[in-house]
């Protein structure tokens, strides 16, 4: 009986080792450390809390949508008025219509001086121009202070939270072609959904 228990005993531990070696590498690095009897914390990634995607186009798109792919210059542009709406204290809808007017003025390149092609002198993403007030020109080149400087006119506009995007960011930049930003509004959204909590 006991050569039985022993061979029984015998073939358990070599099928442990066995399996042990197959799966070392693998099982060595999926259980964590135990250290004395102490509770092992295992770190788990958890998903990106999501943006209230009807905060950001509360009205619906109005007309056709317009699409760029972006370089990465133009996603850091996104980043920064992204990161500006947050510090001016302001939510999602702000950040919408923020990069739809920049998209509009500039499709989010904070561009320099034209020269023949410039529209008067206006510069940077939102094609702020010096002698309107909006700033220097190292300051309306700088993405942080040229959005600043759009969102503290937004926020002078009494209800745009409730207006369409194309009403808001008229009345802030006061273009000729008043139409023009609403084509951007998808695109602006789809931005600010990817983008906000990263």
């Amino acid at each position: 009986m006991n050569t039985i228990i022993r061979k029984s005993v015998l073939g358990i531990a070599g099928l442990a080792f066995a399996g042990g070696v197959f799966a070392g590498p693998a099982a060595a690095q999926a259980a964590p450390a135990v250290e004395a009897g102490k509770p092992v914390a295992v770190a788990v990634q958890a998903d990106k809390p999501g943006v209230d995607k009807a905060k950001l186009i509360p009205h619906g798109v109005q007309g056709a949508q317009s699409r760029i792919d972006l370089s990465d210059e133009q996603v850091a542009s996104t980043k920064a008025i992204i990161a500006a709406t947050k510090k001016a204290g302001m939510d999602e809808r702000a950040a919408v219509v923020s990069i739809a007017t920049a998209l509009q003025e500039s499709k989010l390149e904070n561009l320099g001086h034209l020269g023949d092609r410039n529209d008067h002198d206006s510069q940077g993403l939102f094609q702020q121009r010096p002698s309107s007030g909006w700033g220097t020109v190292e300051q309306i080149t700088d993405p942080e202070y040229s959005t600043t400087a759009f969102l503290k006119g937004l926020k002078q506009v009494d209800g745009w939270q409730d207006m369409p995007l194309t009403k808001a960011a008229q009345t802030v930049q006061v273009s000729a072609y008043p139409d023009h930003y609403a084509q951007w509004e998808q695109l602006a959204a789809d931005l600010v959904a990817e983008h906000w909590n990263s």
